[in-house]
């Protein structure tokens, strides 16, 4: 029983004489990934701001093409064609702009309408898509990126491990090691955002630009109706 009290001092005061653990806030975290961190830094503000702005421009899109193309018909076939634009211009979505373009040409061939159409369809789908390219493009950097910096941290622990000619305290490449794979989680963590934050607006997206190509083929579709006639009387004997 004494030997055994005497085996477990020296291990408590041990654990008494081992430094506390310290906390590090994110920014210490940041900095000990060192300068590869500030590329991925920027890289992940520009991840948010494109999705958040991307966002805005999609929901102020979202419109019911049904309703529109219903009030535009009914404009059309009353003849009311002022009426049918003021309409468009009011409510200023680029379904009710590809619109607007096609009633400003009426009277035209239908060939030259479904041209003008088509060119307006086409501008507002590159609206719509503008800079989800760099979205793309970063989903692909950043993790790149955070490799990169791994690489070169490791690199480094390594160096310093030949300059000490391996008399190398676990700790201290343990420590070496981890801060490495910081700039890592980082890049995978800034490419997941902006994977995710691609693919979910390309979707949003693609939703809009298929009510846009279904309204502009009502709408020529409309143009070609024929005119209903009115019914002649049938003439009486006197």
């Amino acid at each position: 029983m004494m030997l055994l009290q005497a085996v477990s001092l020296p291990t408590d005061t041990l654990s008494a004489m081992a430094p506390p653990a310290t906390s590090m806030s994110l920014l210490d975290i940041l900095v000990q990934g060192g300068w590869i961190m500030i590329p991925i830094g920027l890289l992940s503000l520009l991840t948010i701001y494109l999705i958040v702005e991307r966002l805005i421009t999609v929901q102020r899109a979202k419109i019911d093409p049904r309703q529109i193309m219903d009030r535009v018909r009914d404009y059309v076939e009353a003849g009311d064609i002022r009426g049918a634009l003021a309409y468009c211009e009011a409510q200023d979505k680029p379904i009710t702009r590809i619109l607007r373009r096609g009633l400003e040409r009426l009277g035209r061939p239908i060939s030259e309408i479904r041209d003008a159409v088509e060119a307006a369809g086409k501008y507002e789908a590159f609206e719509l898509e503008k800079r989800m390219d760099i979205l793309a493009s970063i989903a692909g950097i950043a993790p790149m990126l955070g490799f990169l910096g791994t690489v070169t941290g490791m690199i480094e622990a390594f160096q310093q491990i030949q300059n000490l000619q391996g008399n190398v305290n676990p700790s201290v490449l343990a420590g070496g090691i981890w801060e490495a794979l910081l700039t890592t989680a980082f890049g995978l963590v800034v490419g997941i955002l902006a994977l995710f934050g691609h693919n979910f607006l390309l979707t949003r997206i693609n939703r809009l630009v298929n009510d846009m190509e279904r309204s502009a083929t009502d709408f020529i579709d409309l143009l070609q109706e024929p005119v209903p006639r009115p019914r002649r009387q049938p003439e009486t004997l006197l």
